[in-house]
Parts: C-alpha cells; structure tokens; sequence
C-alpha cells in the first residue's frame, strides 16, 4: 500500500481527507471529539508526509482512486467522508463515482461556482511558487488560512503548518495546488445525492459564505454551517467546534435511520 494511513476507534467508519501540503495527523484534534464513536481513518494524500512521491503528474481522478484504493485495502463496505480544502473537492468527486460505496459527504472549506478572476488569484500564487519557490508565498498562504489572533498566539502551530508546506515535495505542491484550482465541482454537484454538511469559515477569502451557500444549495441532501470569524483552516483553528459540526450532523443521520 503506497499511502500511509492511520485508525483510531471504532464503529461506523469516517475516512478524512487533507487539504493541500498538510497531514493525516491534522485532523487529530478533530478525531478526538469523535473517535468515542466512530471508527476515523486519516491518511496522507500521494507525495505527501508518509506516502509514496510520485514524480509524475496526477488528476484529481487519481486521488479519487488511491482514496478508492485505500477503502478497499481496508475492507470497507462503506463509510461517511470528511475532505477539507482540497480534501473537499476529492471526496464529493469519489461520492460521484463509488456513490454506492458513500454514506455522507462533509465538505469543510472547499470551493465551486468561482469565477475566472478567483481562479487567477490561485494560479498566480501558483506562478510565484514556480518562480520563486514555496518559502516565497507562505506569508501569503498563513494570512489566508489563519486569523490574526491565532497567529499571534499560536506559533508553534503555525510553523508547524509552515514546515508541512516546506517539506512537501515542490512538484506535488505544485500538482495539489493546480487540481485545486482548475477543478470546478458545479457541473456535477448536482449528482451527489446522500446526505452532504457543508462548513466553512466566515471571513475565508477563497472559500467564502457565498459559494458555499451555492454549494449547500446544490447539493440534493445538505446542512450548511458558516464559523463565525474564521478563516480557511478551520479544523486546525476552531477542531472542537469542527468536530461537534460533525458529530451532530453524523448521529442526527444515525438516530434518523433509526426511527425510519
């Protein structure tokens, strides 16, 4: 197996998906409110922490399929996903192909319905990575992703995100970041028909209230959740409040095949 996975609890299983440059173990924090009762799988997408770098180019398919392959490794009859960012594009985009094998979709953070000029923003982050390297645009990306507050009084968490980045293969970097924003979800969000929470951080520039309410608004089967004054990296910034979004949304799901 080329990706490296982590389990923890048991149950109903939930696989989560990282975004781009990050790690399985981000999501831990977000584990920990739910890992009492439900099995949670984390693992590190292809080129980055523990898996395996491929020196060639990758599709947002291929990441659906190591996803696809990680579940069937795993024996996995079928499983609730949680994808931040990136993460969010690749689990509605697996939910798309292995419907049958989905019970819910989350998608924290994550983004559709952009425009050219959105796009543009992305692709020019993209360009000064190439010319200039990953260093030159991490001010740029943590000012982004994190409240002033947080950073000011978090600082091991920031640089630990800081060194996630830096150590992430430059091509993979540069591949994650491309899928992320060249992949437009709404001609096919449509298609996603089980149950889908929708959360995002109220001041988050790329992924802002706007598109994810026309997310939410789009999927058949959705609850959306807006976080109040957060940014982007909402399960590293409010993990509690994130991982309470999903319990509640999880059990309510649970207690209602329950009773029907």
């Amino acid at each position: 197996m080329d990706i490296s996975y982590n389990i923890v609890g048991k149950g109903v299983p939930i696989i989560f998906i990282h975004g781009i440059g990050s790690r399985k173990y981000a999501w831990n924090d977000v584990i920990d409110v739910l890992k009492n009762e439900y099995q949670c799988i984390t693992y590190d997408l292809r080129g980055h922490g523990e898996s395996v770098f491929d020196e060639s180019n990758f599709t947002l398919d291929d990441l659906v399929e190591d996803l696809e392959n990680l579940r069937f490794h795993l024996n996995i009859d079928k499983t609730h996903l949680v994808g931040h960012s990136l993460g969010g594009m690749i689990g509605p985009a697996y939910a798309k192909t292995y419907y049958d094998k989905v019970i819910s979709v989350s998608l924290l953070s994550t983004a559709a319905f952009r425009n050219i000029s959105d796009q543009n923003k992305i692709l020019n982050i993209i360009n000064k990575i190439e010319n200039e390297g990953i260093d030159s645009v991490l001010t740029i990306l943590i000012n982004r992703w994190f409240t002033d507050e947080f950073i000011k009084n978090n600082r091991d968490k920031i640089d630990r995100r800081c060194k996630q980045v830096q150590e992430t293969p430059t091509k993979t970097f540069l591949n994650v970041f491309r899928i992320y924003a060249l992949t437009e979800m709404s001609p096919w969000l449509n298609q996603i028909k089980i149950p889908s929470l929708v959360i995002t951080g109220e001041n988050d520039i790329g992924c802002n209230p706007y598109i994810n309410k026309k997310i939410a608004d789009t999927l058949s089967n959705s609850k959306l959740e807006i976080l109040d004054n957060l940014k982007h990296a909402i399960t590293l910034e409010a993990s509690q409040q994130v991982g309470s979004k999903i319990k509640t949304f999880l059990n309510d799901l649970k207690n209602y095949s329950i009773t029907t």
